[in-house]
């Protein structure tokens, strides 16, 4: 698609055309439920639907849209922030239904292998990243360390890759507070993103 076609959809989304919604949802819902699906176990889809969830990212991004608070290059970039906020609601979904009240293991099963089908769906959650999820990830780390210097931006990576605080400190040559203030920094900075979403 060209790219006046391209922009004309995202000043359409902007005024909020439902034209311009029904091209961006037909394009991506497939892909995007999809996505959800490799995120979500079975334990928690008999609670919360794929569906369900990509409805919630296409009603926050709308909205989003129609606010002025997005500008995309091109339809890699219109993904990127669509498989962003995919994943980050089913997180937030895997999280509200693991939690001690909702606890989807507290769920009685007529499964005597219960706890090991458990165990099977949560590596389904932590497999590898696929390309497209690791390019959002990488994208998001990017926006993360927008704004360090060099050296903030090697604390977070060795953070990242499970050195301890002592390590960095020795490695980078400043104080252990001063790398956990940094990291905490970081912290905020993603929760931030992360409620923008």
């Amino acid at each position: 698609m060209a790219e006046e076609t391209f922009e004309e959809l995202m000043e359409g989304l902007s005024a909020g055309e439902d034209e311009a919604a029904e091209i961006v949802f037909t394009r991506f819902v497939r892909r995007l439920v999809g996505l959800a699906g490799t995120r979500l176990n079975s334990m928690i889809k008999q609670k919360q639907d794929p569906e369900d969830v990509v409805q919630s990212v296409f009603r926050t991004f709308f909205r989003r849209s129609s606010d002025g608070q997005f500008k995309f290059e091109d339809w890699d970039g219109l993904w990127a922030m669509l498989a962003l906020m995919t994943l980050r609601k089913c997180g937030n979904r895997v999280e509200y239904f693991y939690a001690a009240r909702r606890d989807v293991h507290r769920d009685v099963q007529a499964n005597p292998n219960h706890s090991k089908a458990a165990l099977t769906a949560w590596q389904g959650i932590a497999r590898e990243p696929t390309p497209a999820e690791a390019a959002v990830m990488a994208d998001t780390l990017e926006a993360v360390m927008a704004g360090m210097n060099e050296q903030e931006q090697i604390i977070l990576s060795r953070r990242l890759q499970g050195n301890s605080i002592a390590e960095i400190s020795s490695e980078v040559g400043r104080s252990e507070r001063s790398v956990s203030r940094l990291l905490e920094r970081a912290r905020k900075r993603l929760r931030r993103l992360e409620e923008d979403d």
